[in-house]
């Protein structure tokens, strides 16, 4: 008996766990259903995808949707609804918000607002900073967290942990994924006066790789 799928995807060069290859993907209403040869297999759709490259949805672990705070440049749903249209379906969003992402109720609070509004998976970083190293265990592990951010350099507000023993500290109390913001504070606050105000040419020379 022949299968029967909502939609065939035809021909396209799929990059997924198996390698790239020109392979067919059949959909079940919300379900890839099959993926291999369904030439003889029938469709209420068949899309060409001959000479296109179809790759899985893609995780963005670093988003800034500015939601709370300055959302007239972006927020939880604008920022998703791009992220989906550009093939991502999952974001870590990041914890540098108004109020900053450092605690239970900031983060439930993101978790709040993204719920039903924003168009991808989601989760926030939880800031790890120099007050909250005694409340990670807990906070890592709440609902909607993605793990702990930490900012070697100058971000916003308590969000700086610049010091070695800082981050010693940090990384000694998390369990789940840690990542960080890799610069030298110390360097930055030196070399800071070779910046040219409103010249983004001098951002690598005052921020050098270094």
């Amino acid at each position: 008996m022949t299968q029967t799928y909502d939609l065939i995807l035809s021909g396209g060069e799929l990059v997924n766990q198996d390698g790239r290859g020109q392979r067919d993907i059949g959909v079940i209403g919300d379900t890839i259903a099959a993926i291999g040869d369904l030439s003889r297999a029938s469709a209420g759709e068949r899309i060409d995808c001959r000479g296109l490259t179809i790759l899985p949805g893609v995780i963005d672990t670093q988003v800034h949707f500015r939601e709370p705070g300055p959302t007239h440049k972006e927020d939880l749903e604008t920022g998703s609804r791009g992220a989906v249209l550009g093939g991502v379906t999952a974001v870590f969003e990041m914890p540098n918000t108004n109020p900053l992402t450092t605690g239970e109720t900031e983060l439930a609070d993101k978790v709040s607002r993204a719920t039903n509004r924003m168009h991808c998976d989601f989760a926030f970083w939880v800031g790890g900073t120099h007050e909250n190293v005694a409340d990670i265990p807990h906070l890592e592990r709440l609902p909607g967290a993605a793990g702990v951010k930490v900012f070697m350099g100058s971000s916003t507000g308590s969000l700086l942990v610049e010091d070695d023993q800082g981050v010693s500290r940090i990384l000694g109390a998390t369990r789940r994924r840690a990542a960080f913001h890799s610069e030298d504070e110390y360097r930055l606050n030196e070399r800071k006066p070779l910046r040219v105000k409103g010249d983004p040419n001098s951002h690598h020379v005052w921020r050098d790789v270094t």
